[in-house]
């Protein structure tokens, strides 16, 4: 026969459960916003180059912001999403209303908050009983931006985009030199290939220059001789619209890789045009070969 401490436990539960039905249906035009952050999904966009072990600390809840493992598991606030999670959920309940003290959890820190690395039910539990802070054992990785609770993985890849831009943009007076201020992505790591593109260009400008070439006057050329003619091309093409969400300067780093792709495989002079045209046939408007060209792509050095 169940106890209070049990009965009470089962209908904190479903109360959570009432909750978290009650946010999805809130959320329903924008899910992202009740999305549980993965951990290994912010690790790629962030790419923390190193981590550091902080021991025990007291951490508040309201920054604990995702899971490593359990992310489909919990909403955004950490209430359960399934049924399944009942029986482990309920003791964890059921202890802390008998104020048995569980083991401190574990979690990630990165630009901030926190991810949970072992102890999802813990956290929700506490959460739901309107704790405010908890203490856990932490591991915190490098990240040179800032991320805030409500942050979704495409507000913190637009956020990292637009610092990439500015450093970029400030970096080599790219619009200064142009006149050009939408080189913009839809990925991060974008402008670094642009960079190797530019130094590509100087360096067979140099070959033919008796003196070196100023690094403005290599980009000034490669904007002009190089990406306005691939550009022109996606443009008169209309070759975004074969890419829903992607930009004309997300084009011109495929394209050019699938040119240089293309010149290598068959030992011919591919055009650009010719170049274009073969990769929107093949990867246009569909998922699968858009996917199997992103890992070819990560697979070859940038041209």
């Amino acid at each position: 026969m169940k106890d209070n401490y049990t009965i009470q436990a089962s209908e904190d539960f479903s109360k959570a459960r009432g909750k978290a039905l009650l946010s999805r249906i809130q959320h329903f035009m924008d899910a992202d916003k009740d999305k549980l952050l993965s951990f290994n999904d912010v690790r790629e966009i962030l790419k923390p180059k190193n981590q550091t072990y902080k021991g025990m600390q007291t951490v508040p809840i309201e920054l604990i912001v995702g899971s490593e493992g359990r992310y489909r598991d919990f909403n955004k606030y950490f209430l359960p999403k399934s049924d399944h999670l009942k029986s482990r959920w309920v003791r964890v309940d059921e202890a802390h209303i008998r104020d048995i003290i569980l083991p401190p959890i574990q979690l990630y820190e990165i630009g901030g908050v926190y991810f949970v690395r072992d102890g999802n039910h813990r956290v929700s539990v506490a959460r739901s009983q309107g704790i405010e802070m908890i203490d856990a054992e932490v591991i915190s990785f490098s990240s040179d931006i800032t991320i805030t609770a409500k942050m979704t993985v495409d507000e913190m890849r637009r956020r990292i985009i637009a610092g990439e831009k500015n450093t970029f943009y400030e970096k080599t007076g790219f619009g200064e030199y142009t006149g050009c201020d939408d080189l913009d992505f839809s990925m991060p790591g974008r402008y670094d290939v642009i960079y190797n593109h530019i130094l590509v260009h100087k360096y067979y400008l140099n070959e033919k220059s008796p003196e070196e070439i100023p690094f403005s006057e290599a980009l000034i050329s490669w904007y002009r001789n190089v990406y306005e003619p691939i550009i022109k091309i996606i443009t008169d093409e209309r070759l975004c619209l074969h890419f829903p969400g992607r930009t004309a300067a997300d084009l011109y780093v495929w394209i050019v890789k699938h040119w240089d792709f293309l010149n290598k495989k068959y030992g011919i002079n591919y055009s650009a045009i010719d170049a274009a045209k073969d990769f929107s046939q093949k990867y246009g408007k569909n998922k699968g070969n858009i996917a199997v060209f992103f890992r070819r792509f990560l697979r070859r050095s940038p041209v």
